[in-house]
Formats: structure tokens, C-alpha cells, sequence
């Protein structure tokens, strides 16, 4: 009892000073608190302001992250922080200071664990999908409506393939484009957001590669279904994923491609646009939703938006202006158009002109697709420029729905005579790129397809116009190997015709068309093409142009090297292309592509091509470019060779016109020379190698987008009786690899009159 009573005579006092403390300190301990809390809430405040920014990129929140979160707002109602508590009002000063005592400390090793020192979020798998550029939704109905209704579908359980379908040009591809924005940009349900524009030629093979592009597997190219079919099936298996397949014309399997049938327990989506409302019910669609016409006040609203003129209230316009909607039949993609054709006309009598035009152009017509096509060229028709025609023209000769590269195309433009030649390539590229701009603000074609703004598309409606507008002066081949068999296809006024991508693998060898306005042949994409027979040649002397790149054909027909109109010759990825025969009677060639075909030298004759201004030999196999025919091709403003093919600096620094440039120079001494040789500015683009690497550019270069580069490896760059190192002005990437006697950037004084740098990369350390 003794020590009992002494155990308790101890603890009672204890008890005691530290409820006596409480009581007495109550004021202080409430301050700490709050003091204590403005910290927690801080850290919170920051936590979640990271976080939010983490979540935007694509990551996802620890778990420990969230269940901190979710312990601070549960003190902070526990404490009531911000006004006098409620509950306190019932407490003796002792209890309140007891209170704020302890929840002191649980504030304080709350604040403690926010410490996340190994991060707040982990990385989810890569996020696979583009966003694209937005187009307006004008008015708050149909299109709204459609893109409401898509979503929700999306986001039911219940849903799993969704077919939205509607006349052509009446705005689907719109909607879809803003729904795939809305699943990349306020969405974390899904992993992939595969989107894939199909069009009439619904090649299995073809589908199967986009799809494998868009999932970035970097694989090559599938040859067979069977394989592509296993390769994607595998990829897409274990992903949360939504297909968005855009102008779908015709059914498929989905398994024939590779597609996981979308189900509850995958998680996984298919959204099809179509014209056609059996192609949903083929394709098994649990939804389909019609995308409606315009109402009279959405129409009204599109057309005001893209006239930027309120003409309904003019009292001299406004009763034409009612009759020019009224053609239009409340479709977007017409009201858009003639809008654009309208827009320029600024007084009663143009408009009455113009009317005047657009219903004679309808006259006969009653079908809405047919009158739609009449107000496409109307458009069409009205177009000042010739060149903007035959700029539309040319576009129609791609496949259907093709994403045209416009470097690509202005480059085919020059080579068409379509844009006449000026002083530089520079500029007839600047003029190009107007002449597009121009037809992309007439709505006649798609720009800002791609977040780059590097690809044009034709919507299939204009294109068909087009085609028809051109025949029979045009043939486009939609049979492939039937086009080539049946000579009436090829009639004597043909001008141009295209056979691309058509899957051609054959062509009769005694095919002959006689065709003396056939100015040109294109037959790129036809991978299993092997052999073009010598007769297909022998009657089309007027040939200009002649496109038989990204084919299989091992050699090239006599009959090709006595076209001796032919400007453009182009045979890039031609990889089963070995040898080209004398090329000398070809004189009046402008553009040789033989980039990244399989030819071990250069041919013969090349030394003839005085006209050149294009030379493409970036062969891989191509080791040797023979002296003396450099200086001889003096009017050349592009030329790229192969990284493993070095150039003489007193040959290239005689080509005064050069503007883009692919070279590699042996010698430090030599490089600085040329560069001496230049004037300022002349060089719109190059890449250019020193020392005795075969490494290839993309060994080197970080960025897709530099345009102006110069790698110097195995390099001296102190050696005497050379002079210093002289670096172009405008460069913007430079890589110093193993070059000897390197110490620091000092060793490189031309570094500081470079005004355009981007980043130096030393060795394997890139610096910005």
C-alpha cells in the first residue's frame, strides 16, 4: 500500500501541472494551432497545385498522395479553422487548451508526411493520341447535340461501338474531331485514342499499318494481313482504347484487322463515321445517331460567321444573300464554300452576277448531292487564278482522303510547270505556300489537319467535283490492274493521270497507250510493281513527269531514257532499283530523285543533266560521286547524297545556286572553305558532315524540326595553316564528337557571330 500510494502521489501532482499548463496556456496553444494549420494548409495548397498540373500531362496520384489529402480535410473539419469553434463554446478554458494542445501535434506529423520527397504522381503507360486542331461549332444544336450525344455514349458502360452517320460534307468529321480532343484533353478514361480516316479503299494491310503508326510500335511495315493482325492484336489486348474510324465506307472484320472486340470488361470503345446507315448496322453499332442538317438558323449563323459581314441586314444584299443560303440546303461543307467565293464581293451588282452564276450552275438539278456538288463548282469555277485551279487538280490526283505533305506538293507543283520558276527555290516555295493558304481560306482545302500545319487534305465531295470538272482530260484509277488492261482508259486527250497506291503488281507487257498529251504518269505506292514493260513508254513522248517512287521495280524500261521531254523523274524508296542505265539523252531534266533507292553508283550520263536543279542520291548503297560532274550541273539548288558519300569542296563551292544541302565533306579545311564561299543566307537548308564517320544524320540530330546542322567528328580543330573553324551564322545545331585537341567552346571563336543556335550537343550531352 506504501508504494502504491507513493506511485500515486507522483502521478497525481504530474496530472495536475499539466492540466494546470492547458488551462494557463489555453490562448497560446489555440494560436499555435492556427499558426501550425497555415503551414499545413500551405503545403496542401502547393501539393495539390503540382498535382494538377502532373494530372494534365497524362500521370496518376499516389496512393498515399490521395489518402494524405484526405486526411488534412478531415482535420481541418475536426478543428474548424477560420472562426471561434462551435463546440468550444461548451468547453471549461482547460479543455480548450487540451484540445488545441493535441491537435497541434496531428497537424504537425501531418505537415511531416506531406514531405513526398520520391514525388506525387506515378507514370501511367504512354497516353497514344493527337489532338487536333479545333474547327468552329457554330450554334448550340445539331452539331453540339451530336457531339453531347457521342460522349455520353462513350462514357455508358453499356455502349460499346457507336456509328455516327449523315450525308457527305454535313460536318462528321467535325464532330469527331472535336470529341477525339475532348477524350485527350478532359478525359483519363482511356489509355489509347486511335483515330484513323479509312475512305473508300478500305485496305485491310493499309488499315493495319495506320493503326500500328498511331500506337507508335515501330515496327516495319506489315506485308501480310495475317501478321499485321497478330502484331496489333497484341498491342491493343491489355489497352483501355477508342477507335475513331472517320469516313468508313465499307464493313470489315475486326478481327480480320486485329481489333480486340470491344467489350464491358475491356473498357475499350469503337466511334465509326459513315455515310451510310447500314454500314453501322453491319459493324454491330449499339448506337447510331444521324448527324442532322443544319436548322435555317444554324445555316444563317455558319454563313454570317464565314462572310464576316452581316449581309442579312443590308438592305441592298439581303434578299440576294437569302437566295445564296438557300442554295447552299443547310449543308455545312456548302455554305462554307460559297461563303468563301462570296466573301470578297462587296456590292449589289457583284452579288446579283454571281448569283446569277450559282443558278445557272443548279439549273436541273433537284437531288441535295447533286446540287451540292453544282455550288462545289460554282466555286471552283469562280476562281480567278489558273493556277489555283490546276493546284486543285493536282490535289485530286491523290488518293481519296490522302493527308498531302505540302512540301511534298509544291514541290510536284514546280515540277508540274504549275508554278512558274523564280530566282530561288526559296521563293517559289514562298509562293506555294501562298497559293495554298489562298485555297485553304476558299474552303477548297482542309489545312490544319495536323498540329504542325504540315498536311492538306481534299474532302472527297470537292475532289469528285474536281475529277469530273477535269475528265476526260484526267484519269484517276480506281481498278488498279483493270485501268492498265483496258486501253479506252487511255484516251489521246489524256493529260495527266494517277495510278497511285492502287495495289498494282502487274502490267501487261503489251500495253502501249498512245497518248501524245499524257504529260503525266504517276505510279507511286504500288509496292508489288516489279517490272513496267518497255512498250508502256513507246507512244508517250510528250511525258513530263513520271512517278514511279515507293515501287518494287528492280529496273527501269529502255523506253524510259528517250522521254526527252521528261523534266521530272522521280524513283524514291525504289530499294529493289540496283542500276540505272545512261541517263545522257534525258537532258531536259529538272528533278532526279533516286533517294534511298538501292543504286551502288551513279549513273551514266549524269554529267549531260545541265538543267538539273534537284539531285537526290541519299543512297545508302551509293559510296562514290565521281569527279568532274559536280561543276557541271551549275543551276542545281538542291542536292543530298548519302552520309557515306563525301564531296570535294572546290566541285560544290562552283554551285553557286545551291539552297538546300545534304553533303559530307573528309577534310575540316574544306568544309571552311565552302562555308568562305557562300554568300550570306544562301543556304535555306543543310546538313553537312566533317571527318571520316558513316554515322548518319539521325545518329546526331535530336530534333525533327532543325533545319540548319553541322556535325564535325575526327576533327582537328586546332590544326595549323588551316585557319580557325568558320561556322555559318544562321546555324542552329551543332555536334562536336571526338574531335581532337577539344578543350572547351573557346576552341570555337566563330561560335559567337552564330545567331540562330539551338543546341550543341559535345559528345553525347546536348547544350542549350
Amino acid at each position: 500500500m506504501e508504494i502504491l500510494a507513493s506511485i500515486v502521489g507522483n502521478i497525481v501532482p504530474t496530472i495536475v501541472v499539466e492540466y494546470w499548463n492547458y488551462y494557463r496556456e489555453a490562448d497560446q496553444h489555440v494560436k499555435n494551432l492556427h499558426r501550425k494549420w497555415e503551414l499545413l494548409e500551405g503545403r496542401k495548397n502547393d501539393i495539390k497545385k503540382i498535382l494538377d498540373s502532373k494530372l494534365r500531362q497524362g500521370k496518376k496520384p499516389k496512393d498515399e498522395v490521395e489518402t494524405w489529402l484526405q486526411n488534412v480535410e478531415t482535420i481541418k473539419g475536426d478543428i474548424d479553422i477560420g472562426q471561434e469553434p462551435a463546440r468550444w463554446m461548451f468547453l471549461s478554458r482547460m479543455q480548450k487548451g487540451e484540445f488545441a494542445f493535441k491537435k497541434t501535434k496531428e497537424v504537425e506529423e501531418l505537415y511531416q508526411a506531406g514531405d513526398f520527397t520520391d514525388g506525387l504522381v506515378l507514370d501511367l503507360p504512354e497516353r497514344i493520341g493527337h489532338m487536333m486542331p479545333p474547327s468552329t461549332l457554330v450554334g448550340e444544336s445539331t452539331a453540339q447535340r451530336t457531339k453531347k450525344e457521342i460522349i455520353a455514349c462513350l462514357l455508358d458502360n453499356n455502349v460499346r461501338k457507336i456509328g455516327v452517320y449523315g450525308m457527305g460534307g454535313i460536318g462528321k468529321t467535325t464532330v469527331m474531331k472535336e470529341v477525339n480532343n475532348f477524350l485527350l484533353n478532359e478525359s483519363n478514361r482511356f489509355e489509347s485514342v486511335i483515330w484513323v480516316t479509312v475512305a473508300k479503299a478500305n485496305d485491310i494491310i493499309n488499315l493495319q499499318n495506320e493503326i500500328a503508326g498511331k500506337l507508335k510500335l515501330g515496327l516495319p511495315k506489315f506485308e501480310d494481313e495475317i501478321t499485321g493482325a497478330a502484331e496489333l492484336y497484341t498491342a491493343l489486348k491489355d489497352r483501355r482504347y477508342v477507335l475513331i474510324l472517320d469516313d468508313l465506307w465499307e464493313t470489315f472484320a475486326l478481327e480480320k484487322v486485329g481489333i480486340p472486340e470491344p467489350t464491358s470488361a475491356n473498357e475499350c470503345k469503337i466511334v465509326l463515321a459513315t455515310r451510310d446507315l447500314n454500314v453501322c448496322k453491319k459493324m454491330s453499332c449499339q448506337k447510331n445517331i444521324k448527324m442532322e442538317l443544319l436548322s435555317e438558323k444554324e445555316a444563317r449563323e455558319l454563313f454570317l460567321h464565314k462572310i464576316e459581314k452581316d449581309v442579312f441586314n443590308s438592305p441592298d444584299l439581303k434578299a440576294i444573300a437569302e437566295e445564296v443560303l438557300q442554295t447552299c440546303a443547310r449543308l455545312p461543307l456548302a455554305i462554307v464554300v460559297t461563303a468563301a467565293s462570296f466573301k470578297g464581293l462587296d456590292y449589289e451588282y457583284q452579288w446579283t452576277d454571281a448569283l446569277d452564276q450559282l443558278s445557272t450552275s443548279l439549273t436541273g438539278f433537284d437531288d441535295i448531292v447533286e446540287k451540292v456538288r453544282a455550288v462545289l463548282k460554282f466555286s471552283y469555277v469562280r476562281l480567278k487564278e489558273e493556277k489555283l485551279k490546276q493546284c486543285l487538280l493536282h490535289c485530286a490526283l491523290y488518293p481519296e482522303d490522302f493527308m498531302i505533305d505540302k512540301e511534298e506538293l509544291i514541290d510536284h507543283l514546280i515540277d508540274e510547270g504549275i508554278f512558274e520558276r523564280r530566282k530561288s527555290r526559296q521563293l517559289e516555295f514562298c509562293g506555294g505556300y501562298s497559293i495554298l493558304k489562298r485555297l485553304e481560306n476558299a474552303s477548297l482545302l482542309e489545312g490544319g489537319i495536323d498540329a504542325q500545319e504540315k498536311f492538306v487534305k481534299m474532302h472527297d465531295l470537292i475532289r469528285d467535283m474536281v475529277l469530273q470538272v477535269a475528265s476526260p482530260e484526267f484519269m484517276v484509277g480506281h481498278l488498279g490492274r483493270e485501268d492498265f488492261s483496258d486501253e479506252g482508259n487511255w484516251n489521246e486527250d489524256l493529260v495527266k493521270a494517277s495510278l497511285m497506291y492502287k495495289d498494282i503488281s502487274t502490267i501487261p507487257s503489251n500495253i502501249s497507250p498512245r497518248c501524245p498529251n499524257l504529260s503525266t504518269l504517276l505510279l507511286r505506292g504500288n509496292r508489288s510493281l516489279k517490272n513496267v514493260p518497255d512498250s508502256l513508254f513507246e507512244h508517250l513522248h510528250g511525258l513530263k513527269v513520271l512517278d514511279l517512287s515507293d515501287t518494287g521495280i528492280e529496273s527501269l524500261p529502255n523506253s524510259v531514257f528517250s522521254l526527252e521531254n521528261l523534266t521530272a523523274l522521280r524513283l524514291r524508296w525504289c530499294r529493289k532499283l540496283k542500276h540505272v542505265a545512261s541517263l545522257a539523252k534525258l537532258t531536259t531534266l529538272w528533278k532526279l530523285d533516286l533517294g534511298r533507292t538501292g543504286i551502288k553508283e551513279v549513273p551514266d550520263g549524269l554529267e549531260m543533266l545541265v538543267n538539273l536543279t534537284y539531285l537526290d542520291l541519299d543512297a545508302e548503297d551509293l559510296k562514290i560521286m565521281p569527279l568532274g560532274i559536280l561543276p557541271k550541273l551549275s543551276r542545281l539548288q538542291y542536292l543530298r547524297f548519302s552520309h557515306k558519300v563525301t564531296v570535294k569542296g572546290e566541285e560544290i563551292e562552283r554551285l553557286k545556286k545551291l539552297e538546300n544541302v545534304w553533303v559530307r565533306f573528309d577534310d575540316l579545311y574544306e568544309f571552311c572553305s565552302f562555308i568562305r564561299s557562300l554568300k550570306k543566307g544562301a543556304l535555306a537548308r543543310y546538313k553537312i558532315q566533317v571527318g571520316k564517320s558513316e554515322n548518319g544524320f539521325a545518329s546526331y540530330i535530336k530534333y525533327d524540326d532543325v533545319e540548319k546542322s553541322v556535325v564535325l567528328e575526327e576533327c582537328n580543330l586546332r590544326r595549323r595553316g588551316h585557319g580557325s573553324l568558320v561556322l555559318p551564322e544562321d546555324l542552329q545545331f551543332l555536334n562536336l564528337k571526338t574531335c581532337e585537341d577539344f578543350r572547351s567552346l573557346c576552341d570555337v571563336p566563330s561560335l559567337k557571330h552564330v545567331r540562330e543556335l539551338k543546341d550543341i550537343q559535345i559528345g553525347s550531352t546536348f547544350q542549350h
